[in-house]
């Protein structure tokens, strides 16, 4: 499908103004639109000029909702943009203000909904089983352990329920 570069402009800006997207997105949609490199660039540079997209505002939201929403971690939602094509630059350092605590409020649920779920032969081994899970989901080590000596310590202390 090959498209005018007054199409495509009209095109993205209409679909910049309905939500948030990354100029990486955009400029492959114009690739299999067919446009040339020049075209492609004078578009996203209206685009960018004129603030239809701003690739920082784009990781602000992306990474707000993959951590609300998805429950992904820092590592997951990194590789996520890096596949959207966004300059590590630019959402390396959003990505680094997300306070700790934002992903523990995600993560501690999904460990403790999780865990008896886990078959294992010993603790350790089940242990082992809820790092590689967290993982997956793109947590930091440092963080899951935190949350699983926390889940230690809740199992061990004394109940005062009397």
């Amino acid at each position: 499908m090959t498209m005018t570069e007054d199409k495509a402009l009209a095109s993205l800006a209409s679909l910049c103004s309905k939500g948030e997207h990354c100029t990486g997105e955009l400029d492959d949609k114009m690739r299999r639109w067919g446009l040339d490199e020049e075209a492609r660039q004078r578009v996203l540079g209206y685009l960018v000029g004129h603030q239809f997209v701003d690739d920082a505002r784009y990781c602000r939201a992306f990474i707000n909702d993959k951590v609300k929403y998805n429950g992904w971690g820092s590592r997951k939602i990194s590789q996520a943009l890096w596949a959207k094509h966004v300059a590590e630059e630019v959402y390396a350092p959003i990505l680094d203000s997300v306070p700790d605590e934002d992903y523990l409020c995600v993560l501690r649920p999904l460990l403790r909904g999780k865990w008896p779920t886990i078959k294992g032969r010993s603790d350790y081994e089940r242990s082992m089983k809820l790092i590689k899970f967290a993982m997956g989901r793109g947590f930091d080590l440092r963080l899951i352990r935190r949350c699983i000596d926390e889940m230690g310590e809740e199992a061990e202390a004394p109940d005062d329920d009397f």
